[in-house]
Parts: structure tokens; C-alpha cells; sequence
């Protein structure tokens, strides 16, 4: 029995060994085949294929310029506010948490570009419509609450911006709406 054991450990061993060995040469043989894409090739032609579309995205680097635009039209007011910038999926990109402000600013500025951006409209809007059709304040993640501005390339959405902690709807939009502002420059 004691023979019998050591085969049968000695021969899982062995088949164990034997695989991560194939999967090591296959793995290499497959990363030396795989075409390689070069930032200084000719960009592609418009695929002529139906099935899939091009989107625009905000860049991280003016998401941050759009929220520090922001943050400073509030901070020259003396506002203490939090601004986020969601892209336009409503995931959140960039979120500056200004000194002193609210503990709760951080998820309503990320609630309020959330909302901008998915319907393309500013929030305090979006809150007048809550009078036609109540239920859309139950949409998980949305806010409306004044304070949010949708980022538009073409007409269409690509990002939103939402500040909260103002001691005003109104000015936390004004502010999101130097941040939007800010992009255009």
C-alpha cells in the first residue's frame, strides 16, 4: 500500500509539473503571436460593420481641470463644497472634497453629476419634473437636487459635474456650471 501511495503522489506530481510546463509554452507561444497595436500607426478606418459604434469620453485630465474649475469659482465665493465629475456611464472619474466641506457633499456631488449626465440636462431641471413623475426620484443613484451640469460633446452627453455644500442648489450649479464652462477654453 505504501508503494502503491508514492506512485500514484509521484505521478500526480509529475502531471502537475507537466501542465504548468504546457500552459508556461502556451502562454508564451501565445503572447509572441498576438498583433501588437501602435500609438503611431495610421488610425483605422471607420468600421463599416453595424454592430459597433465609437463613443467619446472625457478625458481624466479635463475631468480634473473641470472639477478644480469648480472647486475655485466656490472656494472665490467662499463656499465650502465638494465637486465630482462622472463620466458617461456615471462612473465616478475625479472627486475633490474642498476644505471643510460637508461630510454628506461627497455622495450628493457624486448623486447630482450622476443624474446630469444620464438624462443630459442640468439637475435643477431635472427636480421641476418631479412634479409630472414623482417615482423617478426611486432611480437608485440619482439626486434631484439643483447642483449638477451635464459635459456635452456633439449635443450629446459624455460626462456630468455635480457640486453640493453651497448653502444653494443654485450656486452649487453655478459652480458646476464653471467647471462644464472651464472645458470649453
Amino acid at each position: 500500500m505504501q508503494t502503491r501511495t508514492r506512485v500514484l503522489t509521484g505521478t500526480a506530481l509529475a502531471l502537475a509539473l507537466g501542465a504548468g510546463t504546457f500552459g508556461a509554452v502556451s502562454a508564451s507561444a501565445s503572447a509572441s503571436t498576438a498583433p501588437t497595436v501602435r500609438a503611431e500607426s495610421a488610425p483605422a478606418a471607420p468600421a463599416k460593420d453595424k454592430n459597433f459604434t465609437t463613443s467619446t469620453h472625457l478625458t481624466i485630465d479635463a475631468a480634473s481641470r473641470a472639477a478644480q474649475a469648480a472647486l475655485d469659482a466656490a472656494e472665490k465665493e467662499g463656499q465650502k463644497v465638494t465637486v465630482a465629475v462622472v463620466d458617461r456611464n456615471g462612473n465616478t472619474l475625479v472627486t475633490l472634497r474642498g476644505d471643510g466641506a460637508g461630510p454628506q457633499s461627497y455622495e450628493s456631488a457624486e448623486r447630482k453629476a450622476f443624474t446630469a449626465v444620464s438624462w443630459n440636462a442640468p439637475t435643477s431641471v431635472l427636480a421641476g419634473r418631479l412634479a409630472q413623475a414623482p417615482n423617478l426620484k426611486d432611480i437608485p443613484g440619482t439626486l434631484f437636487l439643483a447642483g449638477g451640469a451635464p459635459v456635452q460633446a456633439s449635443g450629446a452627453p459624455v460626462a456630468g459635474i455635480g457640486v453640493a455644500g453651497a448653502p444653494s442648489g443654485d450656486l452649487d450649479e453655478k459652480f458646476a456650471k464653471a467647471g462644464v464652462d472651464s472645458l470649453a477654453k
